[in-house]
């Protein structure tokens, strides 16, 4: 069956979001949320930095795979796991692995949400089915966008391009390439942490909003929907016409 056919929508496709969405609240329930705090990150920094000195590539592939299962478990910890990237791995290391890990756990949580929502645009009318259609047709260009603001919520972005039925790797590519600056803005920030832990300071976890940081990268969204600007436009004038 082609990726993006249609399929009727059934309760039975959602049980795997489903079991995400449980274990993700079974991690937090659970008091999981504890040990992400940069509180808990600056009294283990001696050991994690020891253990990433005498490791190596093991450290950075454990890492990886933390960061996506905290992805695809919908854990919001993406600003202080890259930050500890930076802190741990150094800032250019730091944001790719970053990226290779919430890229990994955000197409876990874009394939379980594909296969139990795509097709329930359907069943909402023609004016969902329109707005489905509209997304799947420009969808890397959307999904850049979405994934550059970061006012938009990671797990509901991912369950947008679920709903939309996106190809894989379009999904893939357009999720790496949207979060490069704000894991390279974060990685950064890690890289000095040392120096905050060392003067009892806390990032500024919302310095990506200031808007020397913020216009740039909102200024790449509006860049990344201009060919979908221009494909409207002329298709518009082409109609006139015909």
């Amino acid at each position: 069956m082609a990726e993006n056919s249609p399929h009727r929508f059934s309760l039975c496709r959602l049980i795997p979001l489903g079991l995400l969405l449980f274990a993700g609240a079974a991690f937090t329930l659970g008091g999981g949320r504890q040990y992400l705090t940069f509180a808990a990150l600056a009294e283990n920094r001696g050991y994690l930095q020891a253990f990433v000195a005498d490791n190596g590539v093991l450290a950075a592939l454990g890492y990886v795979l933390i960061y996506a299962a905290l992805a695809a478990l919908s854990v919001p910890a993406g600003m202080l796991t890259t930050l500890a990237g930076g802190f741990l791995l150094g800032p250019w290391y730091g944001a790719l692995w970053a990226l290779v890990g919430s890229t990994l756990g955000a197409t876990m949580v874009f394939l379980a949400a594909r296969t139990g929502l795509y097709g329930l645009a359907a069943t909402a009318g023609p004016r969902a089915r329109h707005l489905e259609a509209g997304f799947r047709e420009d969808s890397f260009n959307y999904l850049v966008c979405l994934r550059l603001v970061p006012i938009f919520p990671f797990w509901l972005v991912n369950l947008i391009a679920g709903l939309a039925g996106m190809r894989l790797a379009t999904y893939v590519a357009a999720t790496f390439c949207g979060m490069i600056p704000g894991a390279l803005v974060y990685a950064s920030l890690g890289n000095g942490l040392g120096a905050l832990i060392a003067s009892g300071q806390h990032p500024d976890r919302y310095m990506i909003f200031r808007p020397p940081l913020l216009l740039p990268i909102v200024g790449l969204a509006l860049l990344s929907l201009l060919p979908v600007g221009v494909k409207r436009w002329r298709g518009r004038r082409r109609e006139p016409a015909q």
